[in-house]
Parts: structure tokens; sequence; C-alpha cells
């Protein structure tokens, strides 16, 4: 039997939690880390992420191991809370169920990805 790319993303998916993006800026509040993992490309097309971390995605798990001697500062230990982003939710899915084979116990991704946290936030201020 094989896998399809799908299989794998509903799999990973079952394995952590799903951030809404009105839910990104309480994470931050409460020290948690969001992490965006899209490419150099994408964050200049599509712009950039106020309060994230930007880390490629082929050194994140080396770059979030608290243990690791290559971890990012902020990175204090398994239980943080720990939000992977990509542009639409799918590469993020996979990233942070990594980190939950990493020993993170709140490792999660933000459902839709930066596109959806953009059309959160542009709704945000026009309500305003």
């Amino acid at each position: 039997m094989t896998t399809g790319a799908d299989d794998l993303v509903n799999r990973a998916r079952r394995r952590i939690r799903r951030v809404q993006p009105a839910e990104l800026s309480s994470v931050i509040a409460a020290k948690g880390l969001v992490v965006d993992i899209r490419s150099e490309a994408q964050r200049r097309t599509e712009g950039d992420l106020e309060g994230a971390v930007v880390v490629e995605r082929n050194v994140l798990e080396w770059r979030l191991d608290p243990h690791g001697e290559h971890r990012l500062s902020q990175v204090r230990d398994h239980r943080q809370w720990i939000v992977i982003v990509c542009s639409e939710g799918y590469a993020s899915s996979l990233a942070a169920a990594s980190l939950v084979d990493l020993g993170f116990e709140n490792a999660a991704d933000l459902e839709g990805g930066f596109r959806a946290w953009r059309t959160w936030s542009a709704r945000k201020v026009v309500r305003l």
C-alpha cells in the first residue's frame, strides 16, 4: 500500500493542534513561539508575519531542539507552545508533527497558513 501526500498531512493533523488565525496573538502573549517556515521567495511575495521567527524548514528540528547546540534562544523546553506557519497550512502540519516526534507537547500549526492569517487580519482591520 502506498501513501500519498494528503494521507501524510491527514495523519500529521491527528497528532497536532491547529491554531486559528485569531488565536495567534494569544500564543505570542503566552510566550509561545510562532515559527514561519515559508521560503524567502514566499515571504517576499506574501509579506512578513509580525512576531514570528523565521526558520527555514530544512533546519527546523535543529533550531527547535531544546537540548541541541544549534537551538534558537527563544526555545525553552518541550512544554512551550510552538506554532508553525507556512503559506497555506500543509507543510506546517507535517513540520508540527515532526516536533511532536521531537518531544514537544504543544506543537501546532496555523490552520490555513499565512494566507488565512492575512485574510483574517484584513477583516479585523475593516471591522474596527
